[in-house]
């Protein structure tokens, strides 16, 4: 079973704009996939389309075998939905917030609330379960909106810009929790601008560009395309290079340098030429990041 089957999905708004020109895409049940794409390129259309928020123009699309064109109720619950806005009411407290969005799936109050003191746990929210919402830091609440996105136990969570305004630490902490429930089998469906997420966490993805879909591979596979990737090496002294010429190192200041690799093994052979020479490392890590050099190069054609 596959957790979305979208097929010739068309969208023209009333303005005469073709935001999706027959579109096609399936995402696998249990799958962390990444829908990436500029600003009007299609995303939102979609997820629009997917949560009964948008009206499509043609096409069929399937959640977990929902038609939902036939039985949309269906396919509404298997959905947690994250949007890109704040959408909750700012004067209820953070517990009300999450308990009331499982009334609207019918979840008795008091399982919903078992549930909502185990979800807030794990997004960091418990201790702010009686905080009025609107008093929350912007990370608190986009937390809060996944929080309330889980309470029915959704198959799948839509996250669209799940992380926006979110600082660096709580990030990564977010990371790590939706590693954990997609590793428990819920499938994610993930669109953001910060492309370090993707290539850290998503298994597939597709790049949509003008309402058509242009790519559409594993991650992995992906990443691979790129030719080379530039590395940031600092070290405790600045030696000679002369002994690691052949990497072609780019002098940046007395503790920085730059380094050309194309392949992992490249890098590997890099790292034990320096320590060989004398180098001691303190640090290295990709200049840029790989994914976005080549979305950027899609979506620029």
């Amino acid at each position: 079973m596959n957790a979305i089957e979208i097929k010739n999905l068309v969208k023209t708004y009333k303005t005469g704009t073709k935001a999706l020109k027959g579109v096609d895409l399936t995402v696998a049940q249990g799958d962390f996939f990444a829908l990436l794409g500029a600003n009007g390129a299609g995303k939102t259309t979609i997820i629009g389309i997917l949560t009964g928020l948008v009206t499509k123009t043609a096409g069929t699309a399937h959640i977990f075998d929902h038609n939902i064109d036939v039985d949309f109720e269906a396919a509404k619950k298997c959905i947690g939905v994250v949007p890109q806005e704040f959408n909750f009411n700012m004067f209820e407290c953070v517990q009300d917030i999450v308990v009331n969005q499982a009334g609207y799936f019918g979840i008795d109050y008091k399982i919903a609330l078992k549930d909502s003191q185990e979800i807030l746990k794990r997004v960091g929210l418990w201790e702010k379960r009686r905080t009025m919402a609107r008093t929350l830091s912007g990370g608190m609440k986009r937390r809060l909106m996944i929080a309330r996105g889980l309470i029915h136990r959704p198959k799948m969570l839509i996250l669209d810009e799940p992380t926006a305004g979110v600082d660096v630490e709580l990030r990564h902490g977010m990371w790590q929790y939706l590693r954990e429930i997609n590793a428990q089998g819920t499938t994610i469906l993930l669109t953001t601008h910060y492309l370090e997420e993707v290539e850290q966490m998503c298994r597939n993805c597709a790049i949509i560009k003008e309402g058509e879909i242009v790519k559409r591979d594993s991650v992995r596979n992906l990443l691979s395309t790129i030719p080379q990737d530039t590395y940031r090496v600092t070290v405790k002294d600045m030696l000679s290079l002369d002994t690691i010429a052949s990497f072609k190192p780019v002098k940046i200041d007395e503790h920085t340098l730059d380094v050309e690799i194309k392949h992992r093994d490249e890098l590997n052979a890099l790292i034990l030429k320096l320590a060989q020479s004398g180098f001691v490392i303190t640090d290295l890590h990709p200049k840029g990041n790989r994914l976005e050099k080549l979305f950027l190069e899609i979506v620029r054609k």
